[in-house]
């Protein structure tokens, strides 16, 4: 295994923050968007709103798990970096190869994320293209 400098894993702290930076507008999006659909849905009672539920469901169960993952690695990559200091190269290492599984993990769950997104976006097509041909 090759052993890393100290300064290795500190590049990643960037990285995480700008990624915490996208899913916390994300998170707020999704949160605005689902307060807006909670009003539409009580006053007219939509079934494409239902729909929109459940994809907002599993779309926040995603960025909750991209926000943890990355918090798993910023500490994994905190405590990598104190390992190093420490004089604790093999485990560092360890730490930091761990830290990268942890962000690889977050931007995964970014992806589905994103696809459930899309699906839900969809969604609002499909209900707009129905009554598109209801009018004309």
């Amino acid at each position: 295994m090759m052993d890393i400098a100290i300064t290795t894993p500190a590049l990643l702290f960037p990285a995480v923050t700008i990624l915490f930076l996208a899913y916390s507008n994300r998170f707020l999006t999704i949160a605005t968007r689902i307060r807006e659909k909670h009003a539409d849905f009580n006053k007219t009672k939509n079934p494409v709103d239902r729909k929109q539920i459940v994809s907002f469901r599993q779309r926040i169960r995603y960025i909750v798990a991209m926000e943890l993952f990355a918090v798993f690695g910023i500490i994994s990559c905190t405590v990598a970096i104190g390992l190093i200091f420490l004089g604790l190269q093999w485990q560092g290492n360890i730490a930091f190869a761990t830290s990268i599984v942890f962000i690889t993990l977050s931007l995964l769950a970014s992806i589905m994320e994103l696809i459930f997104s899309t699906c839900a976006l969809s969604i609002e097509l499909e209900d707009m293209e129905e009554m598109k041909s209801h009018i004309l």
